[in-house]
């Protein structure tokens, strides 16, 4: 039985590939010469990536401006309360 399924298999899987390679559409370098862009006028990868960079740079900057400002904020806030709280307790006794 089981030298049977695998005789099949040996018979099956390059039956598929062969008819996979058959089906399949062989491209040409004329269809491609219309759609690539010429190397000189298309940014090479490691002018991605240094924008990439840059703008990610640009938003951590932002990211701890405004966290620093919160930072501030909050800070001022406790100084405040501590401060009015500090005020009332002198103004009871």
């Amino acid at each position: 039985m089981l030298k049977a399924c695998l005789s099949r298999v040996d018979i099956l899987v390059p039956l598929i590939l062969i008819v996979g390679l058959i089906s399949a559409k062989p491209t040409t370098a004329e269809e491609e010469s219309g759609t690539t862009i010429p190397a000189e006028s298309r940014p090479c990868v490691d002018c991605h990536a240094f924008e990439f960079m840059q703008r990610a740079l640009q938003d951590l900057k932002k990211t701890a401006y405004n966290l620093d400002t919160r930072t501030e904020t909050l800070l001022f806030k406790v100084e405040k309360r501590t401060l009015c709280d500090c005020l009332i307790t002198n103004a009871l006794n």
